[in-house]
């Protein structure tokens, strides 16, 4: 069974759809259950940071159904890497809400909830997104 984490980053198609997060959420636990996919879930001001793990096809087929829901835009994949181990096994979608204010105190990571689909700077460094993820993942906001 091969393992990999696939982390991408999107937008919000239309702020008003901000109150459907919890349905987004609600239906990505039932389908990760139901297929093995673990991960972490990140939104702030209209821009999702996630982190996808399980098997390969598994998570495939759940990042093409994420690429053609019309709720997202702008869907820039970050990372897609085999993994000896999950690093979010805990979660089927572990979920933080970051406000603006709470992301300005962590200026490293603001490109990441105000980027732009070519940003040169997120490309560069996309190691970075695992390591907000992992900052996040813990309730200590």
């Amino acid at each position: 069974m091969a393992l990999i984490q696939l982390i991408y980053l999107s937008s919000l198609s239309d702020m008003r759809l901000e109150g459907e997060i919890g349905k987004i959420l609600e239906s990505s636990v039932r389908h990760n259950q139901e297929d093995g996919v673990t991960g972490m879930l990140l939104y702030s001001n209209g821009n999702f940071l996630q982190v996808l793990e399980g098997e390969t096809a598994v998570v495939e087929k759940t990042f093409v159904r994420i690429c053609k829901d019309p709720r997202h835009y702008d869907i820039v994949e970050l990372i897609r890497e085999p993994i000896a181990k999950r690093q979010f096994s805990q979660w089927s979608m572990g979920y933080q809400h970051l406000s603006e204010s709470y992301i300005r105190s962590f200026p490293q990571y603001a490109p990441f909830f105000k980027f732009q689909a070519n940003d040169e700077a997120i490309r560069a460094e996309p190691g970075i997104a695992l390591e907000l993820l992992k900052e996040f993942s813990v309730d200590n906001r």
